[in-house]
């Protein structure tokens, strides 16, 4: 293999953008999915429970008194599809700065999300006297919402951690595809918490 063949197989023309080995890509693809498929079912178990107990509370507080809809903390998680998205796909370009700003704003829109339901717990909990144990909304809702919110606490650590990577230098266009799959994670985080709003705060109120 010529120098100028192996610095493109390596780093692409001039430094740019490398690919992974086709079967490297593939096999971090299926493993993603593969999660993700589990993880569709786990919810689902979750999804199921508490559609079946809606209304049938013998005790309050219910639903219609005591949940907001979290506006805020949906347009921040939804909007970090994007800029994950974005980062993603500035680090296959070669563009490590730019995907380190973009991976730390993803970063950020999910912390306020986090934030957002931190908040609302406190609330029920201290506000409305609202617990696991105190009727079948509350065994239901923290269940499904705390299960979705440590899948976001999960996505947190790993794109916080591809982000510091960028930032220190450490991560490289050549790593373009692992960042992708972070990234899938993270898009699935966003379309179950489209699933729980629906079911709990339209659906449930």
């Amino acid at each position: 293999m010529s120098a100028g063949s192996m610095s493109q197989a390596v780093g692409g023309p001039g430094g740019g953008a490398a690919l992974a080995p086709p079967r490297i890509q593939w096999r971090g693809r299926i493993g993603i999915l593969g999660l993700i498929v589990a993880e569709i079912s786990l919810f689902a178990v979750f999804v199921v429970a508490y559609l079946f107990y809606i209304g049938k509370s013998v005790n309050g507080p219910y639903p219609a008194e005591v949940l907001e809809l979290p506006v805020v903390g949906t347009v921040c998680l939804l909007s970090s599809s994007l800029s994950v998205a974005l980062g993603a796909g500035a680090l296959k370009r070669g563009h490590v700065g730019l995907s380190g700003i973009w991976l730390l704003a993803t970063v950020a829109l999910g912390a306020t999300f986090l934030a957002g339901t931190a908040k609302e717990w406190y609330r029920l909990i201290y506000s409305h006297g609202l617990t696991i144990g105190t009727n079948l909304f509350g065994t239901t809702f923290y269940p499904l919402v705390g299960l979705h919110a440590s899948h976001v606490i999960i996505g947190l650590f790993m794109l916080g951690l591809c982000s510091v990577l960028a930032w220190a230098g450490a991560l490289r266009p050549v790593h373009g595809e692992r960042v992708e799959i972070v990234s899938w994670y993270w898009h699935f985080v966003d379309a179950v918490w489209v699933v729980v709003f629906t079911v709990v705060y339209v659906i449930g109120r």
